[in-house]
């Protein structure tokens, strides 16, 4: 829930009051319902508020505690803050509200940065010591929660988004040459502390980062689960291991119902959605409001699997609604879900999720979904190739299976100022798999998957279209204690049953075949796969536009390729070719960067 963005100075000067209200303001989606600023000293504070946990004015931020003379604003949910502020109570600690951020800001003043540890949940917070100056960021295990930066030797600037950074102005908006390296090599992900834009940062995952008054700062991960063999799970057989996923995955479902508003659930009709309805009325949950969306036909490929969803609907009777999209709708809303993007995103489902978001928001304010469980359980078609290889051969395979393209395409693709002198992308990948806690090659492609492309594709993109409605998914599947329960399993038990195996014998227990044993399926937009008229009317303009041309990031030769043959182009993954080189422009264009 919410949005949140800062400036602290390091000159001497004091914060740019005007700077902060206008990222705040360019939050308003995030948080519709209420708005608060808060300066002191060298630091300011704003905040957007998505009222969930304690609807009175009470939750309402910037928060101080003025025991302790510490100010914060947070984002997100920490689901056990009832058993913290309990915890905190005997502990003579005395709360004003019944928010989570309270909590927050308390269990600091207790345990200092190492807090976080003791959250389970979403998360993103900038603390303010009123005595020292410090201030803390931190961002949660898997960063659901995003937090960009923008520094500079004088002062650094932090929000939700990106585009509220560029709000506040004076942000190096050049692009970064790296970071479009690995957006045409991972599928459009750029891992932290990278964005396209040289002037802004991220906060990578699972860290803390205290900001002292100089501008010095140090950063501690805080977590990163083991991909081994545990002791305690030795004696461990295939239904023991199948009976502790379905249990914690039950947790993690029951936990993500903590909401003083309704949670409704997006269900595609795939394993994992509706895992998530069948736990749910398993705990006894009715009427449980469930949402799905489907789009037109197009190049002969169907857009919809309303076939499994209402199935599901049927089978745990809940209060269920389907959109359709037709293809002309595609394209009238594709520049609106790339105005909501803090970076750019090429996956189809980016706008079949800001479509539904818009609908859905108008009924519940939380939903949880289905995002994570392919990257944790190892469901991906590439996994089993992956599997068969050795440790040294493993980022060589990785690259040949997952990578868009190599990096030897990228020379006749972009132009000379923007190619990297090496394989960036490939180092990447060499350096994250040779890290030591990874115990076979697909441990080590699951830990790469999980902590760095998960984190910054579908993980942002749930995040980036749901919160432009003003509402907040929770993903279950990315519960820290599940995560390092599947990181600790067998991986032939993930592998098993063509990926996803012990999840899907979770599955068996509690959904009708039809469900477990289906096609695979994904959010197919046939309108953006196959480049149908109006889409492709709009690609036309975007990489004709001047601001294109003289930004120069694509050979022009290159370009004029795809549009000769706009549906022939894909790339090694099976992305449509000019609808990733025109996201990125668009993206570009879309934010106002010249």
């Amino acid at each position: 829930m919410c949005g949140l963005s800062g400036e602290i100075r390091f000159d001497g000067r004091r914060p740019d009051l005007a700077a902060v209200e206008r990222m705040t303001d360019r939050l308003a989606a995030r948080g519709p319902d209420g708005r608060g600023i808060w300066t002191q000293g060298a630091v300011a504070l704003g905040h957007r508020r998505l009222k969930i946990i304690d609807l009175s004015d009470l939750g309402a931020q910037p928060m101080t505690d003025a025991d302790s003379e510490i100010t914060g604003v947070f984002n997100g949910c920490v689901y056990n803050y009832r058993e913290l502020r309990e915890e905190l109570g005997r502990l003579g600690h005395r709360f004003e509200s019944t928010s989570d951020t309270e909590v927050v800001l308390h269990a600091y003043r207790q345990w200092g940065t190492a807090c976080v540890e003791r959250f389970y949940g979403m998360f993103a917070f900038a603390l303010v010591e009123h005595r020292t100056g410090r201030v803390v960021l931190g961002r949660d295990r898997l960063g659901i929660k995003p937090l960009y930066l923008a520094p500079t030797p004088d002062r650094l600037r932090f929000a939700s988004t990106l585009p509220a950074l560029l709000a506040a102005g004076d942000v190096d908006t050049s692009v970064d040459p790296v970071a479009v390296h690995q957006y045409l090599s991972w599928h459009a992900t750029v891992a932290p502390p990278r964005t396209v834009l040289n002037g802004v940062r991220k906060l990578p995952p699972a860290t803390v980062r205290v900001v002292e008054p100089d501008g010095s700062h140090r950063d501690h991960r805080y977590w990163q689960p083991s991909y081994t063999r545990r002791a305690e799970y030795a004696d461990m057989g295939p239904d023991e291991w199948r009976d502790a996923v379905l249990e914690a995955l039950r947790t993690a479902v029951r936990r993500r119902m903590v909401s003083d508003v309704p949670v409704g659930v997006l269900l595609s009709g795939g394993l994992d959605s509706s895992l998530i309805v069948a736990l749910l009325a398993d705990e006894g949950q009715r009427g449980l409001k469930t949402f799905s969306v489907g789009f037109e036909a197009e190049g002969g490929e169907k857009g919809d699997e309303f076939r499994y969803s209402d199935l599901v609907a049927r089978e745990f009777d809940t209060d269920h609604r389907r959109m359709m999209v037709p293809s002309d709708r595609v394209s009238t809303g594709l520049y609106d879900a790339v105005a909501a993007m803090s970076e750019p995103m090429i996956s189809h489902d980016v706008v079949a999720f800001h479509l539904l978001s818009e609908q859905v928001s108008k009924e519940v304010k939380v939903v949880q979904s289905g995002q994570g469980a392919d990257e944790v359980f190892a469901g991906y078609h590439w996994y089993p190739e992956l599997a068969a290889v050795a440790r040294e051969e493993e980022p060589q395979r990785y690259a040949e299976t997952y990578f868009d393209r190599p990096h030897a395409d990228l020379a006749r693709i972009l132009e000379p100022h923007m190619l990297p002198p090496d394989d960036v992308s490939g180092r990447f990948v060499r350096e994250h798999m040779a890290l030591p806690g990874a115990q076979t090659a697909l441990d080590a492609a699951l830990r790469l998957d999980t902590h760095v492309m998960l984190v910054d594709d579908p993980v942002k993109r749930v995040d980036n279209m749901t919160m432009a409605w003003g509402l907040e998914a929770r993903v279950p599947f990315l519960d820290h204690e599940l995560v390092e329960l599947a990181a600790a399993c067998p991986p032939e038990l993930k592998l098993a049953d063509g990926g996803k195996g012990v999840l899907k014998e979770a599955g068996r227990k509690l959904l009708p075949r039809e469900i477990v044993d289906r096609p695979k399926g994904y959010f197919p937009v046939p309108a953006i796969r196959h480049m149908a008229g109006p889409v492709l009317d709009r690609v036309r303009e975007t990489l004709s536009a001047p601001e294109a041309k003289k930004r120069g990031i694509f050979q022009e030769s290159y370009v004029a390729e795809l549009l000769a043959a706009p549906d022939e182009h894909r790339t090694k993954r099976g992305a449509n070719a000019l609808w990733q080189v025109a996201l990125l422009e668009a993206w570009l264009q879309t934010h106002g960067i010249t």
